[in-house]
Parts: C-alpha cells; structure tokens; sequence
C-alpha cells in the first residue's frame, strides 16, 4: 500500500517511471550491479551528479521528495523487489539518524516477508536479462543512424544517471580523460552539446529497452 499526503509524489510514476525513466533510478541501479540485501538511503548510493541530471530535473524533483530509503531483495538474477520509504514536501525534513538505524534493524525482517510474499515473481525475460545498453545502441543505429561503440552507449547511461566523468571513470575502470573523448565523441555522433539533448534524444528509447530490461518493483 502506498500513502502520501502531496500527490505530486506519484503524479508522474505512470506516465514516465514505470516506462522507462526507472532504468536512470539510483534504486534500479541496486538491481543492475547485484547488490547485497538490506537497507539502503537514496543519497548514500546516488551518483555523485544525481541532482543536476535530467532525469532528477524532470522527473524526481517532481516529486518532491526530500528522503526515501530503500529496503532491497534480490530474488533472482533478472528479479528483485524495492520497499521504498520517503518524507516529501508535507515533512520538509529528512530521515533522522535514529530512524533510519530503526529501518537497519527491521530490514532482515522487511526482506523475509517479501519473499515469503512474492517469491513466485518472475521477469518475462528471466532467461534473457539483456544489456540496456547494448538495446539502446542497437535501436540509435536502426532508427536514428547514430552508430555508438559499446563504450559510448555505457558512457551514455551513466551521464544520464548523473555520474561525473570521474565517476564514470571509477565505474568504467578507463581514465576521466578518455570519458571525456568518449563524451565528445558520443555528444559529436548525436549531432547535441548539452545533457539535456542526450536526455530527450534517448529517452524514449530508455522506454522501449525497460519492456526488456530485468525489471525490480
């Protein structure tokens, strides 16, 4: 069950988050790396350029959100589920340090109920996870004749993620220089120069790839 007193919360969670905008979550991300169970909070796992992205701008920040924490279970390889918690705009305030080691304590609990409840979840494609980036560079080149390396599609994703070259670089084991090359190539190829641009040209296909995408709840 789902309770806020601002609407504005979930105003958009149909139209955008549950189509495709989902896959530039910090939560999903949870899910694509494997994570261990437990709990986690929004600002610890988030990129470190989350708030100035597209994705916030247009769509997070919407909701007005101030906190949220996550409680995360992975079921199967392409299948998890995430309890989130938030404080929106009617509190204006964040989690306290005693609630949120409250929620820590009460996770194993939280997890073991969700797989008692809906371990018989499974992804359509559970035997066919796919690679976002690999769809979304597949369908740029067939719709778009925009032809990205693999690389570039990465690079991609984690720009609209809201990684910083250093950040992209961590995660890509390759230097900060060679994601800014990769980033001017990548920019140079979609004929754009700002990341909003990268933003609304990809977006729709972020959209297109989550009906294939292992998919958390």
């Amino acid at each position: 069950m789902t309770r806020a007193r601002d609407t504005r919360v979930f105003e958009r969670i149909g139209s955008h988050y549950v189509k495709g905008s989902y896959l530039l979550d910090p939560f999903f991300g949870l899910h694509q790396r494997g994570a261990a169970d437990g709990l986690y909070r929004l600002t610890d796992i988030a990129p470190d350029q989350f708030q100035r992205n597209e994705y916030f701008k247009s769509y997070y920040r919407n909701t007005t959100l101030t906190d949220e924490l996550a409680f995360f279970a992975s079921l199967t390889p392409s299948s998890s589920i995430t309890v989130c918690i938030g404080r929106d705009a009617t509190t204006a305030s964040r989690f306290s340090s005693r609630d949120y080691n409250t929620a820590k304590q009460v996770a194993p609990v939280v997890n073991a109920l969700v797989r008692m409840n809906w371990s018989d979840i499974k992804c359509p494609n559970e035997d066919e996870p796919g690679d976002i980036a690999d769809q979304l560079r597949r369908r740029l080149s067939a719709e778009k004749d925009i032809s990205l390396s693999p690389r570039q599609a990465q690079v991609a994703l984690l720009i609209l993620q809201g990684h910083s070259s250093i950040s992209i670089g961590l995660t890509l084991g390759i230097s900060p220089q060679t994601v800014k090359v990769l980033r001017k190539q990548l920019y140079r190829k979609c004929q754009i120069s700002s990341q909003g641009e990268l933003y609304y040209l990809i977006a729709r296909y972020l959209s297109e790839s989550g009906q294939l995408a292992g998919k958390s709840t």
